[in-house]
């Protein structure tokens, strides 16, 4: 690893256990040391992005983000380090999907948060169906991790209070369509289907859009 990539890992890890009080059980014991893998979460503020790049290491990890974020320079530094991938938002960027998909060829962790934008309460907002493309064009396996209290962080930096930071960990699964043609509509059940596995592992308050876990289907969800 590069030193310098290094050094702002340790940075971050030390600086998250200073301002959070880190709950995560399982969270080195089922991440996969090695080989290409699709991460889904929730997407709830600022901190759960570096903490996870941070604590993951030595797993290289990437993902995307919107262009306009490289406009700030200390996140355009920190986004090049971690060779973060950046995405027209609202439009078919192809680009950023090759990348996405080399990425996972070369054997990265691959971050995708569905819900396509931050819900600044916690609770889940409607996944977006093109969250699903990844998965289709690479066969990687997708890993389910959930968080929860990243939301209060920034208020409880303002009062130096340390944030209770929770992270649970699920089973992996692949998407195995069976033949069938993929439309706008399956895509969105399938995604749909893989917030479902996001909201079962978080507690009911912050289930949101997916808080009725009886409308799972998992037709298209296969265990690994």
């Amino acid at each position: 690893m590069n030193p310098i990539h290094w050094f702002v890992n340790f940075v971050i890890r030390v600086y998250t256990r200073i301002t959070c009080r880190i709950d995560a059980p399982d969270l080195q014991q089922k991440v996969p040391m090695q080989g290409p893998l699709i991460v889904i979460t929730n997407h709830t503020g600022q901190i759960e992005v570096p903490l996870l790049f941070a604590h993951l290491q030595p797993r290289k990890m990437t993902g995307w983000a919107k262009i306009e974020t490289w406009d700030n320079w200390f996140l355009n530094w920190v986004f090049n380090l971690w060779q973060i991938i950046p995405v027209r938002r609202g439009e078919a960027d192809m680009n950023a999907l090759k990348k996405a998909l080399q990425a996972l060829k070369d054997g990265c962790i691959f971050g995708l948060a569905p819900e396509g934008t931050r819900n600044k309460t916690g609770r889940l907002r409607r996944a977006l169906p093109g969250a699903v493309i990844v998965a289709f064009h690479s066969g990687a396996p997708i890993l389910p991790i959930v968080h929860w209290g990243g939301e209060k962080y920034l208020s409880n930096l303002k009062r130096f209070k340390r944030t209770d930071f929770h992270i649970r960990v699920g089973e992996p699964f692949k998407i195995n369509t069976n033949g069938v043609k993929v439309t706008g509509e399956i895509r969105q059940e399938i995604v749909d289907d893989m917030m479902y596995r996001l909201a079962s592992m978080l507690p009911e308050e912050y289930r949101g859009e997916y808080s009725d876990l009886g409308k799972a289907t998992g037709k298209y969800i296969k265990p690994t």
